[in-house]
């Protein structure tokens, strides 16, 4: 098929070069003639192969020689070149399902079923004619200890030979099995498992998690693992939904890399911008009081800030009144409602009234879980 090549395995971002050869060869070969369609078509074959060859070494080390993986994966990959849509997604994407579905077709071909080897075969064709020359000296069956004596072979191989001799004459399927029941062996074999497709794929997987911080392994468990949603995760973090859907594009765009290389992909924490505060608050003084204006979504460490801000406000000047204006706030977390039912009573303790102010009506509502009334936006 194809020979070794000199094309270098490509670096991190060897994915998205691949991506985008491929699409660029798609773009151009409807315009070029057909020699010059076939020289396209082996340049990028030739670019994908390290990308074949790093999936057919993840099912080294299973019976197969690496090098009849390698031809297979590249065998694949022609496939998946000569198959290969950009409608349909990524080359990447379609080409790793292409390949390794002929790596696992291999297997079911080459690995299923009894293999015996040639030294086995002709002890087995020993054994017989021993066993026949025993039986008619001893008047009955032969021990493993007398063949193993008669043959100068140690038990371990008679005994193997005796077991791989049952492979030649197996029992039918529709053969009874047996006493007062009507069953047929055949009814005794368990049905195909939909699911053993997926079980490289999941161990694979299972390995690469280890390497994920323990957030990410957490939220990916409860997304793809308990069914919940971005929004009962978000609560469940007290963070927003928005975060936990960057959070698991991030984990899963990691993982997809790690799954196509050879070794896993580093993790860097610190790839992704520092998140900006997801709330703002201001303090302005208003005659004798004091306006406290709260805008964005506040989560758990919005609520902390919420309780320093609320805290300094009460405790300055002793104003008349405070006033929490929650026009500009979308989400409320149960750590915020609990900040301003501390801010309260600190603040009742010292006579001042906290007055909660234009609330939406889903802020409205976890302010009622936490025994809070708030005059509607």
């Amino acid at each position: 098929m194809f020979g070794q090549t000199t094309t270098p395995a490509p670096t991190e971002r060897g994915l998205e070069d691949l991506d985008a050869a491929a699409l660029a060869y798609a773009a151009r070969i409807e315009g070029l003639p057909p020699e010059r369609r076939q020289e396209a078509r082996d340049d990028l074959v030739r670019f994908a192969l390290p990308f074949a060859g790093r999936l057919a070494r993840r099912y080294r080390g299973r019976g197969e020689p690496l090098e009849d993986l390698e031809q297979v994966a590249r065998l694949g990959l022609v496939n998946a070149v000569d198959r290969y849509d950009p409608e349909r997604g990524s080359f990447t994407a379609y080409a790793a399902i292409t390949i390794v579905g002929e790596i696992k077709r291999h297997f079911r071909d080459r690995t299923w079923g009894v293999h015996v080897p040639r030294r086995l075969r002709d002890l087995i064709l020993e054994v017989g004619q021993a066993t026949s020359a025993l039986t008619s000296e001893l008047s009955r069956a032969p021990t493993v200890a007398e063949l193993a004596e008669r043959l100068e072979t140690p038990q371990e191989e008679i005994l193997a030979a005796l077991e791989s001799a049952a492979g030649y004459s197996p029992a039918s399927l529709n053969a009874p099995v047996g006493g007062e029941s009507s069953a047929e062996f055949g009814d005794l074999v368990g049905e195909s498992d939909n699911q053993l497709e997926s079980v490289d794929d999941r161990v694979t997987v299972s390995g690469l998690l280890g390497h994920l911080p323990w957030r990410e392994r957490r939220i990916l468990a409860m997304r793809f693992y308990g069914n919940q949603t971005q929004a009962e995760i978000a609560a469940r973090f007290g963070i927003s939904q928005m975060h936990v859907s960057r959070l698991l594009s991030r984990a899963l765009t990691w993982l997809r890399q790690s799954m196509l290389n050879d070794a896993p992909a580093p993790w860097q924490n610190g790839t992704a911008e520092p998140e900006a505060p997801r709330s703002r608050m201001a303090v302005r003084r208003t005659g004798d009081g004091v306006l406290v204006e709260v805008t964005g979504d506040v989560d758990q460490d919005g609520a902390e800030r919420l309780r320093r801000v609320l805290g300094e406000a009460v405790g300055t000047g002793h104003p008349a009144e405070v006033v929490v204006d929650l026009a500009g706030v979308g989400a409320l977390h149960a750590a915020a409602a609990t900040a301003l039912v501390a801010a309260r009573d600190v603040a009742l303790r010292s006579g001042i009234p906290v007055r909660l102010a234009r609330a939406r009506p889903a802020v409205r509502a976890v302010l009622a879980t936490a025994g809070l009334a708030a005059v509607p936006g």
